[in-house]
């Protein structure tokens, strides 16, 4: 197949349009678009088999995340103001929740652990960066991250329907005769 477009101009396209996916009043991370189109691309063939894990696993990460950073809203006035006892209790709130994702990873439908660990990423990434249609709100940045993480895989998608051209079915030549082989006595 021949390209239809150069991928570099087709995807540079596509990439342009997550200004106003993301850019809009409801301040939504456009940056997570790219982190799961990304994570389609590692994982080595452009099928829907695989955008249907990836989309099973970035929520579950970002779940996981936004356990993280609940458990340490609540714990963390307990544990005293000095920057040692929060890290502690930080790194003791990621251990457990870390485990548990990893443990989930056994699980068929989680079972691609590098896409929970894109979702984790882009949760952190969302809630803290202030972007969601909320920001500060832990749930409207789950939300947020989950809704542009799903749009990933689409981008991925468009941006090699946009670039390679569709096969077409090969004409069946004329029959030809093929003379008989010749037979030596």
């Amino acid at each position: 197949m021949r390209e239809r477009i150069p991928h570099e101009i087709a995807s540079s396209i596509l990439a342009a349009t997550t200004a106003f996916v993301g850019g809009t009043a409801l301040d939504l991370p456009p940056w997570a678009i790219f982190v799961s189109w990304a994570g389609l691309h590692l994982m080595g063939n452009l099928s829907l088999a695989n955008a249907k894990r990836l989309w099973a696993a970035m929520p579950v990460g970002s779940a996981f995340a936004l356990a993280i950073v609940l458990v340490d809203q609540q714990l963390a006035p307990h544990v005293g103001s000095s920057r040692w006892a929060q890290d502690a209790l930080l790194a003791a709130i990621i251990l457990v929740l870390n485990t548990a994702l990893m443990f989930t990873g056994r699980l068929r439908l989680t079972s691609l652990v590098p896409g929970m660990f894109l979702g984790f990423a882009s949760y952190f990434a969302t809630y803290f960066g202030g972007f969601g249609f909320s920001a500060g709100n832990v749930w409207a940045a789950w939300l947020s991250v989950v809704v542009m993480n799903a749009l990933g895989p689409v981008y991925a998608y468009l941006a090699h329907r946009l670039t390679f051209a569709r096969p077409v079915a090969a004409e069946v030549p004329a029959e030809r005769t093929v003379p008989a082989p010749v037979q030596v006595a």
